[in-house]
């Protein structure tokens, strides 16, 4: 900015140099400009301007719409089964709305571990950005986690689940989990977490400002043996879909290997759209996301 206020302030040949008044009241109209845009959305978020103005009707429900959709895109991006985690609970939270009833949403929350080992600490923090587009689904995310489970450990036990499922001398073959009880068995847990994962990037993707989903159940799993070293499995899903309470099934397939981004294909019966992709490298919605301190 500094080269720029030189160019304006600068007289010209033979022009008049400003005065120190002058100088002052230019100086206190640029700092205004900057402050008129709220932090986090690099200015333009709070601008009216830009047609942006600060949610004076503010609803819990949307922060809490906000996390679970950050969430849903944080662990389908890590694509660790063993780190999966959880909303615990929104800290803090404001947003701003245009004519269009978009939403942007700036958030603090904490998160826990999905499946937490007796005596570890649970607790995570996460802080988002999240933009919702009316009723159109796919938010655009941008997410940034502190460190939840170590990163030596965290690949341990992927590697310990992948090695397992590769030495199986007979692939997969699941009908349901949890069971008709709601009881998912220990040997079965890590299968149901990497299903997750891909559930994970469904619910993202089908989540709108009004609407979201719970992974209900897995009720079938088939792992394919490929020649390559990923891990590849077709299985279908259960969502519960909210505010309708509606039980959706999406048929989904999934390629893993522990440390590479998860590739991911599906079809929910009932939901299709023309806008729907598959895959990580595709998504125009999605904001940059920050995984390096994951």
């Amino acid at each position: 900015m500094q080269p720029r206020r030189q160019l304006l302030l600068a007289p010209g040949p033979g022009g008049p140099r400003p005065t120190a008044p002058m100088f002052a009241l230019l100086l206190l109209l640029a700092l205004q400009g900057a402050a008129a845009a709220p932090a986090g959305f690099a200015g333009s978020a709070g601008s009216e301007d830009s047609g942006w103005r600060q949610d004076p009707e503010l609803q819990s429900g949307l922060l809490q719409q906000a996390a679970r959709a950050a969430l849903h895109f944080f662990n389908f991006r890590a694509g660790s089964p063993s780190a999966l985690r959880v909303v615990s609970a929104v800290q803090q939270g404001r947003a701003w709305v245009n004519s269009k009833n978009e939403r942007k949403v700036d958030l603090v929350f904490t998160t826990e571990r999905y499946n937490p080992e007796e005596g570890e600490e649970r607790l995570g923090k996460c802080s988002a950005r999240v933009f919702f587009r009316n009723e159109k689904p796919r938010p655009a995310i941008n997410i940034t986690c502190t460190r939840f489970v170590e990163k030596s450990k965290r690949q341990q036990e992927d590697y310990l689940l992948y090695k397992h499922m590769k030495q199986l001398k007979t692939p997969l073959d699941v009908v349901s989990i949890p069971d008709s009880h709601g009881h998912i068995d220990p040997s079965l847990r890590p299968i149901w977490e990497l299903a997750f994962l891909g559930g994970s990037y469904v619910m993202w993707e089908k989540t709108t400002q009004f609407s979201h989903y719970y992974l209900a159940q897995l009720s079938s799993l088939k792992q394919w043996k490929t020649n390559d070293n990923a891990i590849d499995f077709d299985y279908t899903v259960l969502l519960h879909e909210f505010p309708t309470q509606e039980i959706i099934p999406c048929r989904i397939h999934l390629v893993w290997y522990p440390g590479k981004p998860l590739k991911v294909k599906y079809h929910c019966h009932g939901l299709q759209t023309p806008e729907e992709a598959s895959g990580i490298e595709e998504g125009s919605a999605v904001a940059p996301t920050e995984l390096s301190n994951f």
